[in-house]
């Protein structure tokens, strides 16, 4: 049988709480994978693999002279998520992104939180993604992170920590809707039976969000998604999420500022654009704003921007917020902005610029990880305890060189999911990316999320980029 000698061990389990014993909201998943046995699950394993080739759920890796789309790897043993702890997690989500959202129309406006010394304006100042051009900005109705996705991991004592914030153009949402297309297919049986919370009206609330930052007056907003190329590591969702929210997938070059307005060059003339959905970092927005080598932006872009006449989302600028020194701040930003306890606790950050951090870090690295301020997808990162000396004289050196750029974490003990490895069901750390969607006056949490799971033995790295997988997500609605 599947699960019969599986071994949660030290680690905090999604599915069971010790060897025969599964948590009380995944009995059933349990028992229907129970009486399936390993070969069928590996056979509906390949299928559901298949489909999602098919479908062509893809992404890339840069830098690999293998190929350049992969197929991300997915596993059928889902993670499921009790509704009593998905709604204690929205609850911090949403009162995250909403001091986050403070911090970004305050930090680009007034500065109150530097005047009262909570942020030292250095940090600010040198974050890779603070942008002096928007200096003074003024999104439609002050919203900034309209689109957000949150990396969240377990400790080995249950408790939640969010690891780190992605405001500019976080990716994965596609994954999150076909993998579920794909289990549902799979497993329609478990759906009848379990009361798993929907995910694919997704694009439907994102394009919602994304007309509420078009002009009220406007009868009928022109919404487009904003690609750098087919040949960008998330490019399969962008076309995804243009198609099913029925708007044009455009890159640079089919867009042009005339008359004083953004249009899209159309066979039937030129076409005014209203909400730019981009997915093109800042830098490259705009040639004669930022990059000037840029040839993925539309020059003129950031003017009509700043004039109002288009909507930008994310609002450029956004960037600061995901800068990995400044979210060691985010428990003061919500006590500063909101008056309140954070209620999703953040990962104990030593940073480097600080003396007496550097210091510790310098001499306990063999403990700790280490990430550079601005990289993501798992590089520029030191995990200290699966190093070797070299390593982690290389790093010293770069924190003495740069200490701005680097902080250090305790090394988590991520919680684990059982996963389908090679014939056999063995436990893999996992985190989790929910997406929320900043609306002004209502923020939505989609229920759920990615699941990307490390499907190294032992490995606490679960980016695509570093090998790692996904999983479908099940939020209960009982």
């Amino acid at each position: 049988m599947p699960f019969d000698s599986y071994n949660p061990e030290k680690f905090y389990d999604e599915l069971f709480t010790e060897i025969g014993k599964p948590r009380s909201h995944s009995v059933s998943l349990i028992k229907h994978m129970t009486t399936l046995g390993i070969e069928q699950l590996e056979q509906q394993r390949s299928t559901a693999e298949i489909a999602l080739f098919k479908l062509g759920v893809t992404f890339n890796v840069y830098n690999d002279d293998r190929g350049v789309e992969k197929i991300f790897p997915f596993d059928i043993i889902p993670r499921i998520i009790s509704a009593s702890e998905w709604a204690g997690l929205e609850q911090g989500l949403k009162q995250r992104i909403q001091a986050l959202n403070l911090f970004l129309d305050d930090v680009y406006g007034e500065q109150k939180i530097i005047k009262d010394g909570i942020i030292p304006q250095e940090i600010i100042y040198t974050a890779s993604g603070f942008l002096k051009p928007c200096l003074s900005s003024k999104p439609p109705k002050k919203i900034w992170c309209h689109i957000t996705g949150t990396d969240l991991v377990r400790d080995q004592d249950g408790e939640w920590y969010v690891l780190e914030d992605n405001l500019r153009s976080p990716s994965g949402v596609s994954y999150v809707l076909e993998n579920r297309r794909v289990m549902k297919t799979t497993f329609p049986e478990i759906f009848q039976t379990m009361p798993v919370a929907p995910v694919d009206d997704y694009p439907s609330q994102l394009l919602e969000t994304l007309l509420n930052l078009a002009p009220s007056q406007l009868p009928n907003p022109n919404v487009v998604v904003l690609t750098p190329g087919i040949y960008n590591s998330a490019y399969y969702e962008h076309s995804f999420l243009a198609q099913q929210m029925g708007v044009e997938l455009v890159e640079g070059k089919d867009l042009i500022v005339a008359d004083g307005y953004l249009q899209m060059r159309t066979t039937k003339g030129l076409r005014r654009v209203d909400v730019v959905y981009r997915r093109i970092d800042d830098n490259f927005l705009d040639p004669m704003t930022f990059n000037p080598d840029s040839l993925l932006g539309i020059p003129g872009l950031m003017q009509v921007y700043q004039q109002g006449k288009v909507a930008l989302a994310n609002a450029p600028g956004t960037g600061v917020a995901d800068d990995k020194v400044v979210y060691a701040y985010v428990p003061e930003m919500i006590r500063y902005y909101l008056g309140e306890e954070p209620t999703l606790a953040s990962v104990p950050t030593y940073l480097c610029w600080r003396e007496s951090d550097r210091k510790y870090v310098l001499e306990n690295l063999n403990k700790l990880v280490v990430k550079a301020a601005n990289e993501a997808g798992g590089y520029g990162m030191l995990i200290g305890i699966d190093s070797t000396a070299a390593e982690r004289e290389e790093f010293a050196q770069k924190i003495i060189a740069q200490p701005r750029n680097y902080i250090a974490q305790p090394t988590l003990s991520l919680s684990r999911v059982p996963t389908l490895i090679d014939g056999k069901v063995e436990g893999r750390h996992v985190d989790l990316r929910p997406y929320i969607l900043h609306r002004g006056d209502e923020i939505y949490v989609h229920p759920g999320g990615l699941t990307r799971v490390a499907l190294k033995k032992g490995s606490l790295v679960v980016n695509s980029s570093q090998g790692g997988g996904s999983k479908d997500t099940w939020v209960l609605n009982q």
